[in-house]
């Protein structure tokens, strides 16, 4: 089937969260720097989407023969109903219900594609994208899904936040670039911690402890305590914080070193009461000093040192090396909890008595 009511999406009501197009944009330009034709001759799988509004659809259509793809795939995920319980309206693609399939008692999910000049305007781009209906609901666990992973280059979308250690678990077995939205607190997960000390995953090159707007719909009701932007672009928004990008496709900002002072100019020079004219304290259980703030670690330490999880964001493997995390009473890296501790009612990370954050475990590269 060809889609020849696109452009009319952006108008019509929604009631999800949708990433910005420019947020989209901003990450992507990012690998676009770094390498120039990381996607070229590539296909792009945009799974946990929705077409008819996705802003990811929307930019990879628009771009693609900048981009240089060799195909876009696009799915969507429709949760299964009763009957009686659908009231259905046609999208904006259809005029007929074929969606539920009565014998199976579920909706069916969509997919987009595109790979030529379909209205043969000169030009492949947005206007040329194909859909049909799934066989399945469009659930990213499906075979049909996971056919779809598997003959796709590179992932790209924002997964649901509840299901984001499944989807990572599905997305790291497809052994694919990739590139997906997900909360802070991932970092600490099993799944995700040991990659990153591994250099196998690592933060995009945008939005980290920022937050994020996402588009909502005009009936979206903001939180009495919600104190930032409503709109942006003449669009309704609600700020999301603690998310940020994961990816394992090259980018340069990770691979641009930290610019810090020593030891002993921090001592004397840093903007940090904490650290000022005081140095530095030693973790009580564990063999490391604490440097709570990362633009205060000392370029001349060799030895361990605790970082906040913020580090991450500035994080060059080329400068450092990442021993360990520690969270409480649990080493991160092997995510077991340590006994003595527990035992004790010790944290590990705590300072003359007094437990701190997450803390990564680091240590300079030798020149």
């Amino acid at each position: 089937m060809t889609n020849e009511n696109l452009r009319r999406a952006d108008a019509a009501k929604n009631d999800e969260f949708y990433t910005q197009f420019q947020d989209i944009q901003k990450e992507i330009n990012a690998y676009l720097e770094y390498d120039a034709n990381v996607f070229r001759n590539k296909t792009v799988l945009l799974p946990c989407d929705d077409p008819e509004w996705s802003n990811f659809t929307k930019f990879f259509a628009h771009n693609f023969e900048t981009l240089g793809l060799k195909k876009l795939i696009s799915t969507s995920y429709a949760a299964d109903s009763k009957p009686k319980e659908i009231d259905y309206q046609p999208t904006l693609f259809e005029s007929v219900d074929p969606r539920f399939d009565v014998a199976k008692t579920r909706r069916k999910g969509k997919i987009f594609t595109l790979t030529e000049d379909e209205n043969k305007d000169g030009k492949i781009n947005f206007d040329d994208l194909k859909w049909d209906y799934l066989d399945g609901d469009g659930d990213f666990r499906s075979n049909e899904v996971k056919r779809l992973r598997d003959e796709a280059d590179f992932i790209i979308t924002n997964p649901p936040f509840s299901l984001f250690r499944e989807f990572m678990a599905w997305l790291l077995e497809s052994k694919k670039n990739f590139s997906v939205i997900g909360n802070i607190n991932a970092l600490s997960y099993k799944e995700i911690f040991p990659l990153i000390k591994e250099n196998k995953l690592w933060l995009g090159a945008t939005n980290f402890n920022t937050g994020m707007y996402f588009r909502v719909p005009e009936s979206f009701i903001y939180a009495s305590s919600y104190k930032f932007e409503k709109e942006q672009n003449g669009v309704k928004v609600n700020r999301v914080p603690g998310v940020c990008w994961f990816t394992n496709i090259e980018h340069g900002r990770r691979h641009q070193p930290l610019s810090l002072m020593t030891e002993n100019e921090n001592l004397k020079y840093s903007k940090h009461k904490e650290i000022k004219g005081i140095g530095y304290k030693k973790f009580d259980f564990i063999d490391a000093i604490n440097v709570p703030f990362t633009d205060a670690i000392p370029s001349d330490y060799t030895d361990v040192m605790g970082v906040p999880i913020t580090f991450l964001d500035k994080y060059c493997p080329n400068q450092f090396e990442i021993i360990d995390g520690l969270n409480r009473y649990t080493i991160l890296d092997v995510h077991k909890k340590n006994d003595w501790a527990i035992q004790n009612h010790k944290h590990l990370t705590s300072i003359d008595g007094k437990p701190q954050y997450f803390r990564i475990l680091i240590r300079k590269k030798g020149d």
